[in-house]
């Protein structure tokens, strides 16, 4: 799990720097989306199924970014969008269009609505985060 935890850091960093994050936040960037990934895997291992457990873990994530944002002073979306590219469903997207392209209505079908439920699940999750006030993430200045 710690070399999960350690490639999620450098997937997340990876995407940070194509969206141009400060280099001063790109630890913070990195680490909020390794701690979204161990998060999936967590709630996965527990049972949980793909899209629950996307759900859990992208309302985590967005936890994470609202509380790094408030504390370094930075909006959400530094560290939300270059975070959650640990979450995103790439491989359903991909093997979605794969079956479409052979033909195989039945597992396009099947990876298409689990995709379209993961993705779901992830917006929802944003919401869900977003839901809390923000005067649950507030510092207070020392």
């Amino acid at each position: 799990m710690i070399l999960q935890f350690v490639l999620a850091m450098i997937a997340t960093s990876s995407f940070a720097v194509l969206f141009c994050v400060p280099k001063g936040q790109f630890l913070f960037s990195s680490l909020t989306g390794a701690l979204g990934w161990i998060c999936y895997l967590v709630f996965y291992r527990l049972g949980c199924g793909t899209v629950t457990a996307s759900l859990l873990a992208t309302f985590f994530l967005t936890i994470v970014s609202r509380f790094f944002a408030s504390v370094r002073k930075n909006p959400v979306t530094l560290y939300l969008v270059t975070s959650i590219f640990t979450l995103v469903p790439g491989s359903g997207i991909y093997y979605t269009s794969y079956y479409f392209i052979i033909n195989d209505m039945d597992s396009f079908a099947l990876k298409g609505m689990e995709t379209f439920k993961i993705a779901g699940a992830i917006a929802v999750g944003i919401i869900f985060g977003f839901s809390i006030p923000q005067k649950a993430f507030r510092c207070k200045a020392r």
